[in-house]
């Protein structure tokens, strides 16, 4: 009997082991601030990303995909928790997102993955910044409490853009007279890149989070040598592009010291683009070394790899720049799926090559991995999963994909159409089939009344309330987030804005 029970409890070791090595493993790649200036989604300038082009050609690219907000914590928040950003109350970078009462009960994306027998490790800016999370990982580098590896920065700076008042003090670039091996970002790409040179006994989550193009732009001096100065292009500006948009929007524009005024009067405007295309290579070349050295591992044939963005930015579109808008290049953003052949939920692997045009969201990442991996939440998630156009690129959805910004500026996304409604009460309308740069706001043409009335109706009815208790101390180039309609129009809000209007 006891002879028996041995070889019974060995069979059930060896048979429990082999559904572990069957589980898919997950490589979670995240890039920051990228916008459509990359090859897979062939945005303006000529820019060189040639690791993103040959992963797009093993991957499914998702061509039209969204982020939940062009901020960079709610956008990773969101994505983590696959709860958007109105049924969370997470708007804005000026919240801590452990402290808004339905995220602080969520199981992370990373975590649910530890909780079903997955190791999960990650490196560099997954969550934003100090706003680390130790229950979603077994190891961390740096470590658990600093996520992310310092970063060159030049003795000079700022070594470019003259400060302005209420500037973000790193809106700067630079090339810089060191290797890729001293940078912050080539550290956690090698952190990462060796776990695939070890014997692990549990399928992994392993998260890698490339830091550039993020601001400031510091990267190799070789990098800005792919692009000279005489071939960069400035985006096209139509003349009078804003006398059609409301308040809001004009002041998204031009706040925080108007940027676009400042870096034009300083002549600085090729110069900055320069920046960004050199640092948007050195991301490439990052994730570039990251794929080939999961290629060259044991691990190349049972892990799945995802590459996204938390969202796009403008370099003077509109006369304006960074992110914290509501426009297709800020929310529009770069999502690769690769899954190899043989996981149980999609046995014939991802399509090579594959193009989706129907919308998506970041969102749709949580349940995605979460079903490829066999793994269910308890929890009803805000996205979709993506196996479907996994399996059939060309398939076409009828979806509508929401993007807010602060606590009542909605955008939303259908077909060919892009509909903005803001807090203060305006709105706009896009053809982008026939108008891209979005020059032309429809939005006051009779002829779409009803199309307009269609989307009013989508606008989520009782949005989740900011949690005050999530707000962090503002700097001084900081803009309050928005709480509430009310808040938007009081006195408090006027009193602080006036600081821009010098």
């Amino acid at each position: 009997m006891s002879k028996l029970y041995c070889l019974l409890t060995l069979f059930l070791i060896v048979s429990c082991n082999d559904i572990n090595d069957k589980r898919p493993n997950i490589l979670f790649i995240s890039i920051d601030d990228l916008n459509d200036w990359n090859e897979p989604l062939n945005g303006s300038n000529k820019v060189f990303t040639p690791h993103l082009k040959e992963f797009s050609r093993e991957s499914v690219n998702f061509t039209k995909n969204y982020c939940a907000s062009p901020g960079c914590n709610p956008s990773r928040a969101s994505m983590l928790t696959g709860i958007h950003t109105y049924n969370s109350g997470m708007y804005s970078n000026y919240q801590d997102w452990r402290k808004v009462p339905t995220l602080s009960k969520a199981t992370t994306l990373p975590e649910i993955f530890k909780e079903n027998g997955y190791f999960t490790a990650g490196a560099g800016k997954i969550y934003h910044y100090s706003q680390v999370h130790p229950d979603s990982w077994n190891e961390y580098f740096p470590s658990q409490k600093q996520n992310m590896p310092r970063n060159y920065i030049p003795e000079n700076a700022p070594v470019n853009m003259t400060p302005f008042e209420y500037m973000y003090s790193a809106f700067d670039w630079a090339d810089l007279p060191i290797a890729d091996e001293e940078t912050g970002d080539y550290k956690s790409v090698d952190y990462i890149s060796s776990f695939f040179k070890k014997d692990i006994d549990k399928p992994f989550f392993l998260a890698c989070g490339i830091y550039r193009p993020h601001l400031p732009w510091y990267v190799p001096k070789k990098y800005f040598d792919m692009y000279p100065i005489e071939d960069i292009k400035l985006p096209i500006l139509q003349e009078n592009d804003t006398a059609d948009l409301g308040d809001r929007a004009k002041e998204l524009i031009s706040r925080g010291g108007n940027y676009h005024k400042n870096v034009v009067e300083n002549g600085k405007w090729k110069d900055a683009i320069r920046g960004y295309l050199a640092s948007i290579s050195y991301a490439d070349a990052m994730v570039g070394k990251l794929i080939d050295n999961l290629n060259n591992s044991k691990y190349a044939q049972n892990t799945i790899v995802v590459i996204s963005s938390d969202h796009g930015w403008q370099l003077g579109e509109k006369m304006h720049w960074r992110k914290f808008a509501l426009w297709e290049n800020v929310i529009r953003t770069l999502l690769m799926v690769k899954v190899p052949e043989n996981i149980s939920s999609l046995k014939s692997g991802s399509r090579d090559g594959g193009e989706v045009t129907s919308l998506t969201s970041l969102l749709d990442i949580y349940p995605t991995l979460l079903e490829l991996a066999s793994i269910k939440s308890e929890t009803d998630l805000d996205g979709k999963s993506l196996i479907p156009l996994l399996y059939n690129p060309e398939l076409k959805t009828d979806r509508k994909v929401i993007t807010t910004y602060d606590f009542a500026d909605y955008s939303i996304r259908y077909d060919n159409w892009h509909y903005i409604n803001y807090v203060d009460g305006s709105e706009e309308l896009y053809d982008l089939d026939k108008d891209n740069e979005e020059w032309y706001n429809l939005a006051y043409d009779n002829e779409y009344v009803n199309l307009i009335n269609g989307f009013r109706d989508d606008i989520p009815k009782s949005p989740t309330i900011l949690p005050e208790e999530s707000l962090i101390k503002l700097q001084e180039h900081h803009i309050p987030p928005v709480i509430s309609r009310e808040f938007y129009f009081s006195d408090e809000r006027r009193e602080w804005l006036k600081r821009f209007n010098k």
